[in-house]
């Protein structure tokens, strides 16, 4: 019977004095690859919204993400949590880590209790909203923008993003796998919700990847880099956004919840 070191932490949490916040992810270290199938059922066992699977050695840290239901190429949370326990968990040295992915290589930087990940800008493109958008969400956005794996849907206000109440089945029959809505925001530059109900997660806590989409929207629309953001899910979770280029770099905290080991 073998074992495996696996760690749940919760990333991009509100701060220490609210716990149970954040989006919780597993992360499991590993000395070489699992089978492709062992580590998507032990992502649907965990039944977490992503199981991250990092096999360090000498000259690399190699990361991979998984759903209850699918592998994903990209997955912000958990690559900040997979990060911290890096930092703490291993013989690492220094505050920078950089993982090999298969959306190339992310670097996170640690600063006393803060991470910083350097992600990909994901760029969208104004589209037209989808009659079938606006009934999954039970309300017409002002506008909608579209990206590769991404509807977003842009509201008025903070409150019409807390009151919405979607259809996860109509959001999952959509040609895009993932739908962000977004508003400016009341006490920050701008909140979201995620849904992804097709990848098994009818809505996330926070979505570092969400970021990487929203980010270049609002820079570009408030003018200015630097964005503070909330995502309101019923957890919820902050997640700062820098754009630099084709560049977003998302600062956040970690809070450990629990580790324990894998026997299979």
């Amino acid at each position: 019977m073998a074992e495996y070191a696996v760690y749940q932490l919760d990333a991009f949490t509100l701060g220490p004095e609210h716990p149970f916040s954040g989006n919780p992810a597993a992360v499991c270290l590993l000395q070489s690859w699992l089978d492709d199938g062992v580590m998507q059922a032990i992502a649907a066992e965990n039944n977490l919204s992503e199981t991250a699977f990092c096999v360090a050695t000498d000259a690399a840290h190699e990361l991979r993400w998984f759903t209850p239901r699918v592998e994903v190429p990209l997955c912000g949370h958990a690559t900040m949590a997979t990060a911290w326990v890096v930092f703490h968990k291993t013989t690492h040295f220094g505050d920078t880590v950089t993982f090999r992915t298969k959306s190339g290589p992310l670097t996170v930087i640690r600063s006393g209790e803060r991470l910083s990940m350097d992600f990909p800008a994901l760029r969208t493109r104004q589209h037209t909203v989808p009659d079938a958008l606006a009934r999954a969400l039970g309300a017409v956005p002002m506008g909608c923008r579209r990206g590769d794996t991404d509807y977003v849907a842009i509201f008025e206000s903070e409150d019409e993003i807390r009151g919405l109440k979607p259809d996860f089945a109509a959001i999952g029959a959509l040609d895009r796998p993932g739908l962000i809505v977004t508003a400016p925001g009341r006490d920050c530059d701008f909140v979201s919700r995620y849904f992804a109900p097709a990848k098994g997660v009818n809505e996330d806590p926070v979505t570092g990847r969400a970021h990487c989409v929203l980010a270049p929207y609002w820079s570009e629309r408030l003018a200015r880099p630097v964005l503070d953001a909330r995502q309101l899910s019923p957890r919820g979770g902050a997640v700062g956004c820098t754009v630099a280029g084709d560049r977003i770099i998302l600062t956040g905290q970690v809070t450990p919840f629990l580790e324990g080991v894998i026997r299979l």
